[in-house]
């Protein structure tokens, strides 16, 4: 095992937020899979350890075996999330998977192009004539949250409690310094989405409804979808506007290519940076010896910058080629059931504010990131373009 002066940990400081990525090519240093003695896990920084960990069966996705044993502050959190198909492995992932998998046809997203392109253009309609906007509060945040509660059928008066329930609970993840408060404040979101969607799931149109799934796993995956389907989506935009107006020579490509110009966006500044395993028994990885129980932490964003999958992997070209695949969405049986979607809301918004907003350009070069190990997001991106 090799010790490390320097901690996965200290990625959620401002200093290493602004340089997140030259933080993780210090920690490449010590190779692409080592031992974090501060977090007590192993991490994996290497393009093709993290693919191959993420789908090794002997790498397991439950996170709370015994959510009765979890400390009180986040006892119910831990019982109802439990139940999802995030923390659920091989033939119980797979049967939580195909009920949640129906939500995300081909025919059921392309559905949602007008929907959400109509929702864009007006929040573009309105915020214009001001020349200026906050991109996060006005645009990021509401515009996916909407999206993925049309889908789930959460009427629209519901959706503030929603919100505020979401963002309590998206707090707990990848924080690492959770206070007593912001515990409490999680354990109550989970209790009060849970009895909301125990009611919502009997409705006709409900996504998710008992049969297939029982009662409790019903509501823990529609909970799922809620957050995974927003959380994600709403940094992915901001990262990716921010991406393009640092580097406004890429923009024309996002007309020309635009599939290309997405998956590059998601690998050049992932919104969810990293993903937990443990293994279920003595493994190899990387030339390291991985003991039965211990946490292995992949970083996908260390993994989607790493130069001996990608050249150049600190360049955003919108036209790059290659082999590898950027890892954003996860890979293997736990990849993400909305890239679809997100893809599809950033193609959308992304051309639709540069075409929209002449001269679009950062208002405040000063920027705050989200203090958080998993995902990657910002507070606010204050945004100004000519008024004509």
């Amino acid at each position: 095992m090799t010790d490390r002066p320097r901690t996965l940990l200290t990625a959620v400081r401002p200093e290493a937020q602004r340089d997140l990525y030259g933080f993780y090519d210090g920690l490449r240093g010590a190779g692409p899979c080592y031992w974090d003695r501060v977090v007590s896990s192993w991490v994996v920084t290497g393009h093709e350890l993290v693919a191959a960990a993420l789908t090794d069966s002997r790498m397991s996705s439950v996170r709370f075996p015994e959510p009765d044993a979890v400390e009180d502050g986040l006892r119910r959190f831990a019982t109802v999330i439990s139940r999802s198909m995030l923390y659920r492995d091989a033939l119980e992932h797979a049967r939580l998977r195909r009920a949640v998998s129906r939500t995300f046809t081909a025919r059921s997203v392309e559905a949602l192009r007008e929907p959400i392109s109509a929702a864009v253009h007006e929040i573009i309609d309105r915020v214009r004539p001001a020349g200026r906007m906050d991109v996060v509060a006005d645009l990021a945040v509401p515009l996916p949250f909407n999206a993925i509660c049309a889908l789930i059928h959460a009427p629209e008066p519901d959706r503030e409690q929603l919100l505020a329930w979401s963002n309590d609970v998206a707090a707990a993840f990848g924080n690492a310094r959770l206070t007593a408060g912001e515990k409490a404040a999680a354990d109550r979101g989970v209790a009060g989405m849970a009895a909301y969607f125990d009611r919502l799931i009997d409705r006709p149109e409900a996504l998710l409804r008992p049969g297939d799934l029982s009662r409790d796993e019903a509501v823990a995956n529609t909970i799922l979808l809620l957050l995974a389907g927003h959380e994600t989506t709403t940094h992915f935009l901001g990262n990716a506007l921010l991406a393009l107006l640092r580097h406004p020579g890429q923009i024309p490509r996002l007309a020309t290519d635009p599939a290309t110009a997405i998956e590059e966006l998601l690998r050049y500044d992932s919104p969810l940076q990293l993903v937990l395993r443990r293994a279920t028994e003595d493994l190899d990885l990387g030339g390291e010896r991985i003991g039965a129980g211990q946490p292995v932490l992949l970083i996908l964003g260390a993994a989607n910058r790493d130069p001996a999958a990608f050249p150049d992997p600190h360049t955003l070209d919108l036209g790059r080629t290659g082999k590898a695949r950027h890892l954003a969405f996860g890979h293997g049986a736990h990849f993400c059931p909305g890239a679809s979607l997100a893809r599809l809301e950033g193609d959308i918004v992304l051309r639709a504010l540069l075409d929209r907003l002449p001269g679009l350009r950062l208002a405040e070069p000063e920027l705050s990131w989200r203090p958080s190990l998993n995902f990657r997001g910002l507070d606010r991106l204050i945004v100004e373009w000519d008024v004509r």
